[in-house]
């Protein structure tokens, strides 16, 4: 009797673990970096009891959505999706499923309008790696409220186009900091959405540097957004 209900517990727990996707395909440009941010995604979804997959192979991806609690797409390059696939992804967005972008998401499916507002911006142009100072926009936000309100640090900063003016801004860059930015005054990095139905999705621009995944503030940073989409803080 004692055996079936640990054997019980044990299967309402694993019940209760929420999944991750991570998808990674490139149709462009491949990170370097992607190896990297996968082994740091997995082992944030380990410190926090979230089951996590990854995959690059778009059909299998789409194919397992209705398990999936958020998906990450991992500098993603490119036309990722066939037709049949976008619409499996759309449905899974607009029946309630969370989206995390980080860094090239933004350089992703440029020819697919309902992405592209999705994903809130498209990725214009990039200088060099640098050192820039980005700016805490919303302080008290949950995914960024650890952060310090100029926050310094060494990365590959893209400027944006067709930026929708509906999302949410948490992050934006100082251009009097570094050279090469284009966006002005406004220079959104991060950002969410929620929408009707239940669905959420968080962008990052950060993450093109081996390093990044191993800063402090970063990896906190990537928590908390993982946190935002599946109703899960400290």
């Amino acid at each position: 009797m004692l055996l079936l209900l640990l054997f019980i517990f044990c299967f309402s727990m694993a019940n209760a673990q929420q999944n991750i996707s991570i998808f990674y395909k490139t149709a462009g440009f491949k990170h370097e970096s992607i190896p990297t941010g996968i082994q740091a995604l997995k082992e944030i979804a380990a410190d926090n009891g979230w089951k996590v997959t990854a995959t690059d192979d778009a059909e299998k991806f789409v194919s397992e959505l209705s398990n999936i609690d958020a998906v990450i797409f991992l500098s993603t390059t490119g036309d990722i999706f066939t037709e049949d696939q976008q619409e499996k992804f759309t449905n899974y967005i607009e029946n309630g499923g969370n989206f995390f972008g980080i860094h090239a998401a933004s350089d992703t499916e440029y020819d697919w309008p309902w992405y592209g507002k999705f994903i809130g911006a498209y990725f214009e142009s990039h200088p060099r790696t640098q050192e820039a100072t980005v700016i805490v926009e919303k302080p008290k936000n949950h995914m960024v409220a650890h952060l310090p309100k100029r926050w310094t640090r060494t990365d590959e900063w893209y400027n944006f186009k067709n930026i929708n003016p509906n999302i949410q801004v948490l992050l934006t860059l100082d251009e009097t900091s570094y050279e090469g930015g284009k966006n002005g005054d406004f220079h959104p990095h991060a950002w969410y959405q929620e929408f009707e139905g239940g669905s959420k999705m968080v962008y990052t621009g950060g993450g093109h540097t081996k390093e990044s995944y191993a800063e402090p503030l970063f990896r906190e940073h990537l928590k908390r957004c993982i946190q935002f989409l599946l109703d899960k803080r400290d």
